[in-house]
């Protein structure tokens, strides 16, 4: 099997893949940047350089999102959505990946999908985001809409503190994405979802709120229940993603809330502390999508 790895040259992830195929599957580096699409010839070309026609592979595996511009971005999702239409099997699929990455619309998927997330308002101005800090509670996390690992969240408390935050975010164009803080025993739950296999660790971080193992949290196996397994597939579901990093925050009053879907998402951690093969396991997915179909 010969897949395409949209990631870059000194990707973790690209390498841990590599490692995995061994000699029995060919992976091959192949760079968003590069994408470029041909029409007007006898059928459409979607290609990673002039040279690597992304049709020639048995499936494309995406491994990162970097930043662009919104032309960019809207082409690069473009591009995946028609190699798709062509037949070629893309992991995970552009819809899926567009839904993820902007963290208002997965919010409101995830909702809609019956799934408990934290009170949510997303404006565009300071005075609106006023408004909404003290309708949330006055002790909300503002996040970018777009962004991964817990990078540029911060926690507010302090209306003085929020209205600044507000206004500069607002002066650089920023969408104010405004949730409750929900409070919590200092852990969330991470569930992998890969195909109709899952994988669960538990993220702790007794010097942060937030739980992200870049931000210096501890992970930990843990046995996935029923319950968290249904919800990381609904979760995936409403995303579109089989192939999904599902977070979980179980709330000091009982309650357990979905909190993002990562349709890119990461494995290191969860590997080295569950003691697991992930990217074998993906690989197992990809060869079996690529010889049967998408399966969830």
């Amino acid at each position: 099997m010969r897949v395409a790895v949209l990631a870059s040259l000194k990707s973790w992830y690209l390498a841990d893949l590599r490692r995995a195929a061994e000699a029995r599957h060919e992976i091959v580096q192949a760079s968003f940047a590069n994408l470029q699409a041909t029409v007007g010839l006898s059928h459409e070309v979607i290609a990673s350089g002039a040279e690597m026609p992304l049709s020639d592979f048995d499936a494309v595996l995406v491994r990162t999102m970097p930043p662009g511009s919104l032309e960019q971005v809207v082409f690069r999702m473009d591009a995946l959505a028609r190699l798709e239409s062509q037949g070629v099997p893309v992991i995970n699929p552009a819809r899926s990946i567009e839904a993820a990455v902007d963290k208002y619309l997965a919010t409101a998927k995830l909702h809609e999908a019956g799934l408990l997330v934290p009170r949510t308002i997303a404006c565009q101005t300071a005075d609106e985001a006023m408004a909404a800090f003290a309708e949330l509670g006055g002790d909300i996390v503002v996040k970018p809409l777009f962004g991964s690992e817990g990078r540029g969240i911060a926690r507010l408390n302090d209306e003085a503190l929020a209205l600044r935050a507000f206004k500069m975010l607002a002066q650089f164009g920023a969408v104010l994405y405004l949730q409750e803080f929900i409070r919590h025993e200092g852990y969330d739950l991470r569930v992998l979802k890969v195909g109709r296999r899952y994988f669960g660790m538990r993220r702790s971080n007794p010097d942060d709120w937030r739980t992200n193992v870049s931000r210096g949290a501890v992970a930990a196996p843990v046995e996935l229940n029923a319950e968290w397994i249904d919800l990381a597939e609904r979760a995936a579901a409403a995303i579109g993603a089989p192939v999904a990093g599902v977070d979980l925050l179980p709330a000091t009053d009982g309650r357990l809330y979905a909190i993002e879907v990562n349709a890119v998402p990461g494995w290191q951690a969860l590997s080295r502390a569950l003691g697991v093969d992930v990217a074998q396991v993906v690989l197992e997915y990809v060869e079996m999508v690529a010889e049967n179909g998408p399966a969830a």
